[in-house]
């Protein structure tokens, strides 16, 4: 059930953030952090109706702050303001000339207007601290943008975890047709419904085709998750294609005590280690990252029902590992039998009508990666063995 207006942290709030969609989700989580952290009393407005136009409970939720400002994924340059701006003007106007149906009112508070998300970019917590800051700032901007490079964008100096407490993130480096998207689909139902937790599962990818890298990423908690953009905390980090270490650092933003996963034919400590960069190297050492690897190639070949589904069948693979890396087992104090038992049961509930045969294939497919998947040990970490590894964007020239 949802009002035509939503008020958030509204009662005593000096400054707001008004807006729609899932933009406000993330405002309302970084409202908290914003309270919590800097001791500035601001709260969130979700407009959830356009038309017919909710003026009267749009006053009411934003008369008595001093300063608001509204955020849209648009920009209309030749418009007087941008379409909801332009309506909550309006809607305080007849306010003002006390039109009937409208609360009563002294004053206009300062209204701010901000273009965000535009080009589909991230509206990410470090965005709506500069949007609060830029409120309470003698000479802040009436119109600004975040998240791209413009003469008006608003300088972000935090941006913040606003996960849910106790929340476990997953960021995956993958290439197109490794079935990534499906694949993270898959984690997240099954996850959600074998922990009995809320999850928030999304790809993300451009018009790329097969072969050229994607990331997917996943959240499960235990209350609600109002984040909407790209992680930059996470717990772990499969890399499905150990070629991710030479195009950028897929160890970015994992945690302390952090877990990577290495999908690789190798099949010993020692051979995994050996082609671990050595940036990499450092990055695991200094952040106590556990490191674990399998062959979820070579699982998915035996297992696979069909040739076709060899390629997808590495994901199957692929939440096993999910599940022995999470701690959520061990906090429900559940057994390994007790959660391959609800895997069991997951599993029927998404598959079963594709036939017996294909349950059984992804239930050995999940149980063995969740029984096969090796960690690295401490003296392998420890010790600086490297194999020297091809760079193919390198210029190498051949000579005789």
């Amino acid at each position: 059930k949802y009002d035509v207006v939503e008020s958030y942290r509204m009662k005593d709030a000096d400054y707001a953030i008004v807006g729609m969609g899932t933009v406000i989700d993330t405002a309302e989580a970084t409202v908290d952090w914003i309270r919590d952290n800097l001791g500035v009393k601001v709260g969130a407005v979700h407009v959830t109706c356009f038309r017919p136009f909710p003026g009267p409970e749009i006053v009411a939720a934003l008369k008595n702050v001093r300063t608001f400002s509204v955020v849209e994924r648009m920009d209309n340059p030749m418009a007087q303001s941008n379409p909801l701006t332009r309506e909550i003007k309006a809607a305080f106007a007849d306010a003002m000339i006390g039109r009937e149906g409208y609360p009563y009112i002294e004053r206009i508070p300062q209204v701010y207007s901000g273009s965000v998300g535009l080009g589909s970019r991230d509206v990410r917590p470090g965005d709506i601290i500069a949007i609060t800051r830029n409120m309470q700032a003698e000479d802040g901007l009436p119109y600004f943008v975040t998240g791209i490079k413009h003469p008006v964008a608003l300088t972000v100096k935090e941006d913040p975890d606003i996960r849910p407490s106790g929340a476990f993130s997953m960021r995956g480096h993958s290439v197109g047709g490794f079935g990534s998207v499906t694949t993270n689909k898959i984690i997240a139902t099954i996850a959600g419904d074998v922990f009995d937790k809320k999850v928030q599962a999304y790809p993300k990818y451009g018009s790329e085709k097969k072969g050229l890298p994607t990331t997917y990423y996943l959240t499960v908690a235990d209350g609600r998750i109002r984040t909407h953009s790209e992680l930059n905390f996470v717990e772990f980090v499969p890399v499905n294609d150990a070629n991710a270490f030479l195009y950028g650092n897929p160890l970015k933003g994992l945690q302390p005590g952090g877990t990577v996963f290495i999908n690789t034919p190798k099949t010993t400590p020692e051979e995994v280690w050996l082609n671990v960069p050595p940036q990499a190297k450092k990055i695991i050492r200094e952040n106590n990252i556990r490191v674990m690897a399998l062959d979820a190639a070579k699982i998915a070949r035996e297992e696979s029902p069909i040739p076709d589904l060899e390629v997808r069948m590495q994901g199957v693979v692929l939440l096993g590992v999910f599940l022995k890396v999470t701690p959520f087992a061990e906090e429900a104090g559940l057994t390994d039998e007790e959660v391959l038992a609800g895997v069991e049961k997951a599993v029927r509930k998404y598959f079963g009508k594709r036939g017996e045969a294909v349950v059984q294939a992804n239930l050995r497919a999940i149980q063995r990666g969740y029984n096969e998947v090796f960690t690295l040990p401490e003296e392998c970490l420890a010790s600086d063995m490297t194999n020297p590894v091809l760079d193919p964007r390198a210029d190498v020239q051949l000579f005789i």
